[in-house]
């Protein structure tokens, strides 16, 4: 995943969740934040950001702020909609076979398509592998505490909902995933965030121990670009 036209500035303040104020070739400029979440341990007054213009002329904000600089970790992607894209990439790599034997997940993957219908809720993937059905629910991780990622950086019962779905989903004969697309670099494992949400963490251990299976993807970051080099699957608690 790549952004055709990129800039860097100056994060300022937060006003609300959709809308931070940047410093931009030395004047204050309104952008849109692509990430409804907190981002309170990222989005501090003077860290450089980046910025992704948009190509939508009727837009009230010109620019999208999708990166945010780390010390000690670096470019961080906050984007919500970059996991799902850098998912989709990589399962169309594995269904035209063009994909390194390190990022195989289904060897002989026939058929998948996003924003599934199942249930009450909308998954992000369904996926075909011969007579074998796939769920896949992806997450994007942008909260970092001392070389760990935690998920969700706030109370997200949505997730609850999906991890319950596809708890379920596994008793009608579905292989489920909980994907974990990792936003930085330097992260190999995502630990749920009790803290905040311990209805999530509760969760999370339920699907795992009725077989939901747990995948790390982690992602080179750069300040144009996002994409997948490495998986790691959990093993399950069975």
């Amino acid at each position: 995943m790549r952004y055709k036209k990129t800039l860097k500035a100056e994060f300022l303040s937060r006003p609300n969740r959709f809308i931070a104020k940047v410093l931009l070739n030395g004047k204050e400029e309104t952008v849109h934040v692509k990430n409804t979440g907190r981002c309170r341990e990222l989005l501090i007054p003077g860290v450089k950001v980046v910025l992704s213009e948009s190509e939508k002329a009727t837009r009230k904000t010109k620019y999208d702020l999708v990166c945010v600089y780390k010390t000690g970790v670096g470019w961080i992607n906050i984007d919500s909609q970059a996991p799902n894209q850098v998912v989709k990439e990589w399962l169309v790599c594995q269904l035209s076979k063009n994909v390194t034997k390190e990022l195989l997940l289904y060897p002989n993957l026939d058929f998948f398509k996003p924003e599934y219908v199942f249930g009450s809720s909308r998954l992000d993937f369904y996926l075909e592998e011969g007579e074998e059905k796939c769920l896949m629910e992806v997450k994007g991780v942008t909260l970092e505490r001392e070389g760990i990622g935690y998920f969700p950086d706030a109370p997200t019962l949505r997730g609850v909902k999906h991890l319950e779905e596809l708890t379920q989903a596994l008793d009608m004969g579905y292989q489920c995933y909980l994907a974990f697309v990792i936003q930085m670099e330097g992260i190999s494992v995502v630990e749920p965030n009790v803290d905040t949400h311990p209805e999530f963490g509760e969760a999370l251990l339920r699907a795992k121990n009725a077989g939901v299976h747990i995948l790390y993807l982690m992602c080179k970051v750069t300040e144009e670009s996002m994409e997948i080099t490495e998986i790691r699957e959990e093993k399950n608690m069975l």
